[in-house]
């Protein structure tokens, strides 16, 4: 079960997801396409085809922290709220 975090980069509020991914379980490439992330659906599209759709699967366990960490590193998104910090922290995706 996912847990989801407010990130904010000033005027834009975006949420972001923390443990195992039910959506990219059984819908795959389609969760980072309807997210925007690119890169992750032309992989995971690729990784599926090859695999027969096993890559869901295996997917599904690091999909959301992976989306979560491309917010924070690349598109400047800082936690919300403390809660979402303390979460980020304990997840080891963001450092005070």
């Amino acid at each position: 079960m996912a847990t989801e975090l407010n990130l904010t980069n000033g005027t834009v509020l975006k949420k972001g997801f923390i443990g195992f991914s039910w959506t990219t379980f059984f819908f795959g490439f389609f969760v980072p396409l309807l997210r925007g992330d690119w890169l992750w659906f032309i992989l995971l599209l690729i990784a599926q085809w090859f695999s027969y759709g096993f890559a869901s699967i295996v997917m599904a366990f690091f999909y959301n922290k992976l989306y979560t960490r491309k917010l924070i590193e690349k598109d400047g998104f800082i936690p919300a709220d403390d809660y979402s910090r303390q979460l980020l922290i304990m997840a080891g995706i963001y450092k005070d």
